[in-house]
């Protein structure tokens, strides 16, 4: 979610309204994601070099998602939204850490849409720190070095028990995916969109869907074998 910043600078404003205007937008797709039956959608809401902003604009961020948290918890129980936070949550405060826990229990029944905020995350920290907990497991005896396999180390992630990404969505007109979900991209489909995300709306994640459903994803094999396993599918189906 790239652009709030910008967008407000565009427009003569503080920094600060690009980011109000920003969660209005996180409202309008999550809304959206809902009604097109999408089961998970992760947000990049603030990432571990983050921290490096002054300190106005991060505790303005930080009083944005209590905000964000506390009007929208109801709504999140209503459409059926389970909320999940991956990333250093040693780095929030203590009244972060408390609010953010007390709405992942409260949505964790919700079956319509598992809704997972990236805050202070960073792919090469979550994968250090994946690689620590390994680390400690084999250093323990439970598990032997020769025996790591790509299985346990997406058991030590903070994505445990989520799906890999099929899309990732860049606003902004970077063309870059900025240290987000390395490990779990590798073969998601890529979609960069010049448009700051206060715009992005409805109408704008439709046409990155129908982006998405117009390539072909092979994994690694040829388009012919991908079309015999298409074959099977659809026959078992």
């Amino acid at each position: 979610m790239d652009g709030n910043g910008r967008w407000a600078e565009q427009r003569g404003l503080p920094r600060v309204a690009g980011h109000q205007q920003g969660v209005r937008t996180v409202i309008d797709v999550v809304d959206e994601c809902v009604a097109q039956g999408i089961s998970y959608l992760t947000l990049f809401a603030f990432s571990s070099e983050n921290w490096g902003r002054p300190q106005a604009e991060v505790e303005t961020l930080m009083g944005l998602l209590l905000e964000f948290l506390a009007s929208q918890r109801k709504r999140m129980l209503e459409d059926g939204v389970c909320l999940r936070v991956i990333g250093d949550r040693s780095r929030l405060s203590d009244k972060i850490r408390q609010a953010l826990a007390e709405a992942e229990a409260e949505t964790a029944a919700g079956d319509k849409l598992t809704l997972t905020l990236a805050l202070s995350y960073g792919g090469r920290d979550e994968i250090v720190r994946a690689m620590r907990k390994l680390a400690e497991r084999v250093e323990n005896g439970e598990l032997a070095a020769a025996e790591l396999s790509i299985a346990h180390i997406e058991t030590a992630l903070d994505t445990y028990g989520l799906p890999d990404p099929d899309l990732l969505i860049r606003t902004s007109g970077e063309l870059r995916i900025s240290n987000f979900l390395l490990w779990q991209l590798a073969y998601a489909e890529l979609y960069f969109v010049d448009v700051f995300w206060p715009d992005f709306g409805a109408v704008e994640l439709r046409q990155a869907l129908e982006s998405y459903r117009q390539r072909r994803r092979r994994f690694g094999l040829t388009a012919e074998q991908t079309a015999e396993g298409e074959g099977l599918s659809n026959s078992a189906s």
